[in-house]
């Protein structure tokens, strides 16, 4: 069995408890370890892995690292600051229940105190899981978290409107039968108006996750907190800024010859003194 590190409880705690605890809070999502140690050192209280974010960065599109390269990087993300860290697990990696569950106890040794399954299939023929098997993979992740020695955080995520699936009834049917299987978190990325947002906050009773800026959405934090939102995060947003910030510096240079990206830079001083070793978190 996993033996935590004091660290690793204190953090598994404080995350648990942030959820419930004050108003919302915004879980930004690292792609790197240097990510993660320049958002802590912004002043966020937690960190959420981004399977997009992974990828890109792998030169790969989504969905296609495999099981043990999510989890090396999960360690670097973990070890990196001293925050919780939850982790995008994707769908387990595997259609099982078992898999789910395995995927739960891999990510706790790996350091992370949270982590989300969805209910998403990969497959084009059958994009979501049915509802009752998908909420047996998450019956089985959620007995596998609770029989870990730290009070890890489950999230389980209803895919439908992020594949396209705009059905709320489907929706929140799946986030309630989540729900009862024993998930602590709720998530449909891909809502994107108030309206949605608010019903289905209105039909659970555990934390819910909203993922912020998706298709157009123009909601900001407090909006979100003010329709009873727990946690928003932003999933590969800053991973894809970053990539577009790069693609129009690449643009300029080939079109124009010029380097006025650099303008927005960031300086290599303020770098060096960020990853200094002084600045690493506690052990």
């Amino acid at each position: 069995m996993h033996t935590p590190s004091a660290s690793q409880l204190r953090k598994a705690q404080a995350f648990r408890d942030r959820h419930y605890q004050g108003d919302g809070f915004i879980i930004p999502n690292p792609w790197d370890a240097g990510s993660a140690r320049l958002l802590a050192q912004t002043g966020f209280e937690a960190l959420a892995t981004t399977s997009a974010g992974l990828a890109f960065a792998q030169g790969l599109p989504d969905g296609a690292v495999p099981r043990d390269r999510v989890l090396a990087h999960l360690s670097d993300i973990a070890e990196a600051t001293d925050l919780p860290v939850n982790a995008d697990l994707e769908n387990g990696y595997g259609d099982a229940p078992e898999a789910a569950a395995e995927a739960i106890r891999l990510a706790a040794q790996a350091g992370a105190v949270g982590g989300s399954i969805e209910d998403s299939t990969g497959r084009a023929d059958q994009p979501v899981y049915d509802i009752g098997f998908a909420a047996e993979r998450v019956r089985a992740a959620a007995e596998a978290a609770r029989a870990l020695p730290i009070p890890f955080m489950l999230t389980a995520r209803a895919e439908n409107f992020f594949i396209g699936r705009n059905d709320l009834a489907d929706t929140i049917a799946r986030l309630q039968a989540y729900q009862e299987a024993g998930a602590d978190v709720l998530f449909a990325p891909g809502l994107r108006n108030a309206q949605d947002i608010a019903t289905v906050v209105r039909s659970v009773d555990r934390p819910v996750n909203v993922l912020a800026g998706f298709g157009g959405m123009v909601l900001n934090a407090q909006d979100l907190f003010a329709l009873g939102v727990r946690r928003v995060s932003v999933g590969g947003g800053l991973a894809r800024a970053a990539w577009g910030a790069v693609q129009r510096a690449a643009l300029e240079m080939r079109a124009r010859g010029s380097f006025s990206y650099l303008d927005d830079a960031a300086s290599g001083a303020e770098l060096n003194a960020m990853f200094r070793p002084h600045a690493a978190p506690r052990p």
